[in-house]
């Protein structure tokens, strides 16, 4: 119980570096008092620019990597046998302190950039649909939250898949925990996305280019 619980804490360290709000605060702005109000790359590109949203993607992508890494590095030796529980257990982590960061009264963002990186830190294979898949959606719809909506059912549907067939190595009960994690991964993604959800339902929903567009 001990490593799930530190996995869990490091990636939740991880994730309260806040790549959106510490470049808003650099210049000189707050991010969660602009536009959506949330604390992630898609607020920042419509705040800031192409730029900066790609600067906090690659910010927000790059720490859950890193956390899932320095999980492995601590661990992998005696703990090998549920490397892949525990890189998760980082992954739910990160997630969390990105989205909940307490010093920032738990508002934060929606951890789509961070599930990215997270999906990057399991599987190169969903890694490679995860990419064109995104890129599709968003030069077709132009619509981020439908992007995101989709690569987080890729990641319920591909960690399903991929355990199935042995690849995560996990014994059974490790494996069905794993499954519960991202399910919890997702499930907050999807309860963070619902206003997203209701606006695309309902043809409401905002559009977004890399570019200005009237």
């Amino acid at each position: 119980m001990l490593p799930r619980v530190l996995a869990l804490v490091i990636g939740y360290c991880f994730g309260l570096f806040q790549t959106s709000y510490i470049y808003g605060r650099i210049h000189g702005i707050d991010i969660r008092t602009k536009g959506s109000g949330n604390a992630g790359s898609t607020n920042t590109l419509r705040t800031f620019g192409a730029k900066a949203g790609v600067i906090v993607m690659i910010g927000d992508i790059s720490k859950c990597i890193l956390a899932c890494f320095v999980v492995w590095l601590i661990f992998h030796r005696s703990f090998g046998d549920i490397d892949y529980l525990l890189r998760t257990y980082a992954g739910l982590g990160c997630i969390l302190g990105h989205n909940y960061p307490f010093y920032m009264g738990f508002r934060g963002g929606k951890g789509v950039a961070c599930t990215a990186g997270f999906i990057n830190s399991i599987s190169w294979q969903m890694t490679v649909i995860g990419i064109p898949l995104f890129l599709f959606l968003f030069l077709t719809t132009h619509y981020v939250s439908l992007c995101s909506l989709s690569i987080g059912a890729l990641l319920m549907v591909g960690t399903i898949v991929m355990g199935q067939m042995g690849l995560f190595h996990l014994a059974a009960g490790a494996q069905a925990e794993m499954y519960v994690l991202v399910a919890i991964i997702v499930a907050q993604m999807y309860i963070r996305h619902r206003g997203n959800i209701h606006r695309l339902l309902t043809h409401t929903e905002r559009k977004t280019y890399f570019h200005h567009h009237e």
